[in-house]
């Protein structure tokens, strides 16, 4: 959206027109009843609603789902499963998470998320991540506009081959989780790229996945490390320009 505000600069007051990122209440609901509801970007609803069950553990591909539609003017969406009593038998985790507006996610209890370790020869060159970066940091055209937004996108060793906008971090990753799996992409070898802080939240969501590189400009916390030395996943932080810091799993960065 755009509204007019005041911009003060040097004491000096001006009523400019400002871009304003939007948001959105998304209102999940799971074989007709009311699961969760996810402040969000409203673009791509229909994988983030498929990325998020995926991220949960809720599904573990498209071939879990029955039916799923997605009314954008209202804000809902409503996913089938064909399994009709999955959620019943799942007993879930409440975690606060670090993201923006201090969400909760939920992980099934049952889950060994924790215990995925990502395996593969799957190897990346530094120079491609720098180039990589260059091609992420333009494609960045609402957080340039309005810069309201975090980055999330899914690249193969040369290209970016997914990329998604959203107000949260982890609405960002699930989308492109979400697209992967609408468009049958190879999770497993290719690099998770994301704006923001490399966090804990965010590495479940990458072991998940499969993943075996996550790159930002950004630091990763400490759980994060340890979880990702724990699955074997290969953090890259502070990628800004040629320089960067790998902070696991070094040995696939050649």
């Amino acid at each position: 959206m755009e509204r007019d505000i005041v911009r003060i600069r040097g004491g000096r007051k001006e009523v400019i027109r400002d871009s304003i990122t939007d948001e959105f209440l998304l209102t999940l609901y799971l074989d007709n009843k009311e699961f969760v509801s996810l402040s969000c970007t409203p673009e791509k609803l229909e994988e983030l609603s498929v990325g998020f069950l995926y991220s949960t553990g809720l599904i573990h591909s498209l071939d879990d789902i029955e039916h799923i539609t997605v009314n954008a003017k209202d804000m809902v969406s409503g996913v089938i499963l064909k399994n009709k009593h999955i959620r019943d038998d799942m007993v879930f985790k409440k975690v606060y998470s670090s993201g923006c507006g201090q969400g909760l996610l939920y992980y099934p209890d049952s889950d060994d998320i924790p215990r995925n370790t990502v395996t593969g020869d799957f190897r990346l060159q530094a120079e491609n991540i720098s180039e990589l970066m260059k091609s992420f940091e333009r494609k960045s055209s609402a957080y340039k506009k309005t810069g309201g937004v975090h980055c999330a996108a899914l690249s193969d060793a040369n290209h970016i081959v997914a990329f998604c906008e959203d107000i949260g971090r982890h609405n960002a990753i699930d989308k492109i989780i979400g697209e992967a799996l609408f468009r049958n992409l190879n999770m497993a070898e290719s690099v998770v790229m994301t704006s923001g802080r490399i966090s804990s939240d965010l590495v479940f969501k990458v072991l998940k996945m499969g993943a075996p590189i996550v790159v930002s400009r950004g630091a990763p916390t400490s759980l994060a490390i340890r979880l990702a030395e724990q699955g074997h996943v290969t953090l890259v932080g502070f990628a800004r320009g040629t320089r960067m810091n790998v902070y696991t799993a070094p040995e696939r960065i050649v």
